[in-house]
């Protein structure tokens, strides 16, 4: 059976929020198109019970993490991230918005690791061979795809076009969307990091899927959730006990355990805003009936679920 842009939106709010939103007064709107770290799950070299089961039987909501952005208003879509899941969360994306053309009006990518970047391969030669897709990244990670194969070929045959954009200054998408990057410490071995907060006409969003430790960061998270109506923040690990086998130093994130201990001060409404999000395989909040999940749920967090849709 087919459905039509309103009734499969609807459904996408009843299932986030149960409760009915006015389809027709929709100007802009997010969707979430993945909320796993980097090297997806199942992961490669994973004996455990998070992913042995998942090789046979994969998990088809498991993507890696991204977001969508729709103006309704103006029929324009954007993607913040190029993850290997490109191909399906452009197609879902697509659906999303109701429109049939497969590039977004502008993809923002946050910085120079594997799940970030590495779906621009798509775009290429070998796959879509795209006309001038338009990409937005800071000055290191511009000069990094342009100077280093194959990201190079992407730019010397014109499959993307790069706009560079700079910490805290806001780009106009849209008369609907101003976009917003702001510089981040983390393993910058390529590029530097970002976050983006998305503003939208009536709520804004931030997004920070990866940064070292909040401390390291010369903002306040809790004085930043303030500003926004939403926040997906950085949960790649939920704590120290998931990681066995690798110096944590190597791979510092800030762990959800610290982050809900950080932000327990907030008032409930502001803490409603954090959702969880980049999970790392081993992360137990991947699993929504994990103990883990219900003390996030219980301290008045949300972990974040792919094809949840919220209102801008």
């Amino acid at each position: 059976m087919k459905y039509s842009f309103p009734f499969i939106l609807l459904v996408s709010f009843l299932s986030c929020y149960g409760q009915t939103i006015p389809t027709g007064d929709l100007k802009v709107s997010l969707l979430v198109l993945g909320t796993v770290q980097d090297a997806g799950s199942p992961h490669i070299g994973c004996e455990k019970e998070c992913c042995a089961a998942l090789f046979d039987k994969p998990d088809p909501n498991r993507k890696v993490v991204s977001l969508g952005l729709v103006d309704h208003e103006n029929n324009k879509t954007y993607l913040f991230e190029a993850t290997p899941d490109l191909p399906r969360q452009i197609r879902l994306l697509q659906s999303h918005a109701s429109i049939e053309r497969t590039l977004p009006d502008g993809i923002f990518i946050t910085h120079a690791h594997i799940g970030h970047y590495t779906g621009l391969m798509h775009l290429g030669r070998e796959v879509l061979g795209a006309k001038k897709a338009k990409v937005y990244v800071m000055p290191k990670l511009k000069k990094f795809l342009e100077t280093n194969g194959p990201w190079s070929q992407l730019v010397e045959l014109e499959n993307i076009q790069i706009h560079q954009i700079e910490n805290e200054q806001a780009v106009s998408v849209t008369n609907n969307i101003d976009i917003i990057p702001f510089l981040v410490p983390h393993r910058d071995e390529f590029s530097e990091t970002v976050g983006y907060k998305i503003v939208g006409p009536s709520k804004s969003v931030l997004f920070i899927p990866d940064i070292d430790k909040w401390s390291k960061w010369k903002k306040s998270i809790v004085e930043e959730i303030k500003k926004v109506d939403y926040a997906f923040l950085d949960a790649t690990f939920f704590d120290a006990a998931e990681i066995d086998n690798r110096d944590i130093s190597e791979i510092p994130h800030p762990f959800v355990i610290e982050s809900m201990h950080l932000l327990k001060s907030l008032p409930p409404l502001e803490k409603k805003k954090v959702h969880f999000i980049h999970f790392n395989h081993t992360n137990p909040l991947l699993n929504a009936k994990s103990t883990q999940s219900d003390e996030v749920f219980k301290g008045g967090f949300r972990s974040s679920k792919f094809k949840a849709v919220f209102s801008l």
